[in-house]
């Protein structure tokens, strides 16, 4: 049986960790390269780190900072945020990432997920997608840009399906009414895109305890749950989630 992935996620903004709730009130929270030490020390399976205000700013990836924590990592890590090349793409990966994930600039230009697909393989191109409610859709939900602060007329499923047609070998799913509230993962949201693409998709927003993980690593069908208010609060270590995990029979690397 495939092992379940337990992913930290490192919101970084003007070069120091941050946290949120619902994509609001960001507070700094640390510096990204020590947490990402510290992390991986605890046996993490991976880490992600988003610049949360590139794509809005127009700016392109910190690649001195993700050499940083590169350094300090020996685990697969994702970057996000500002990529809106091949270019970008490459300076990425040659600063130490193993994956991109692409969000905003995917959407507006879906040719990138292909030609990085074509150029680096499928399982460097992540798909970062953040959806949020909405009746108005087929699926119930939308996608999102720019952290969030941009509506799309995207549909969160068509676009998960289209994604992975185009070459994209995993998916970050991020629920926007989930995300920072502790309150647990978008279950239905999670389960419906999961049951409909073949790639690996990773739950992200709304982890609060380990039973949270639990429910969205096996009702949920995710092959991954990111976290990061649980851990960055202290209230749990990578170890005491694993621990408990294992208790209830989800097969996690110890």
């Amino acid at each position: 049986m495939l092992k379940k992935r337990i992913i930290v996620c490192l919101d970084v903004k003007d070069g120091r960790t941050t946290k949120g709730v619902k994509f609001q009130n960001n507070l700094d929270i640390g510096d990204p390269v020590e947490m990402a030490k510290k992390y991986y020390e605890q046996g993490v399976d991976e880490l992600v780190f988003y610049d949360i205000m590139a794509s809005a700013r127009g700016e392109r990836p910190i690649l001195d900072l993700i050499s940083k924590v590169a350094s300090q990592v020996f685990i697969p890590f994702c970057v996000g945020g500002g990529i809106g090349s091949m270019d970008d793409i490459r300076s990425t990966i040659l600063a130490g990432a193993e994956k991109v994930s692409l969000n905003s600039q995917a959407v507006k230009n879906p040719d990138l997920i292909s030609q990085g697909a074509r150029v680096f393989g499928s399982q460097c191109i992540v798909l970062g997608m953040d959806a949020k409610r909405d009746d108005e859709c087929p699926s119930g939900y939308r996608v999102y840009l720019n952290g969030g602060r941009v509506k799309t007329d995207l549909d969160a499923l068509e676009w998960a399906k289209k994604a992975v047609s185009l070459g994209a070998g995993e998916i970050v799913l991020n629920s926007m009414d989930a995300d920072g509230t502790k309150a647990g993962y978008e279950i239905p949201l999670t389960k419906m895109i999961a049951q409909s693409v073949a790639v690996p998709v990773i739950a992200s927003g709304g982890g609060g305890t380990v039973g949270h993980m639990a429910e969205v690593l096996t009702k949920g069908c995710a092959d991954a749950a990111l976290i990061a208010t649980m851990v960055h609060s202290g209230e749990y270590t990578i170890p005491s989630i694993k621990k408990e995990l294992n208790e209830l029979h989800i097969p996690v690397r110890l």
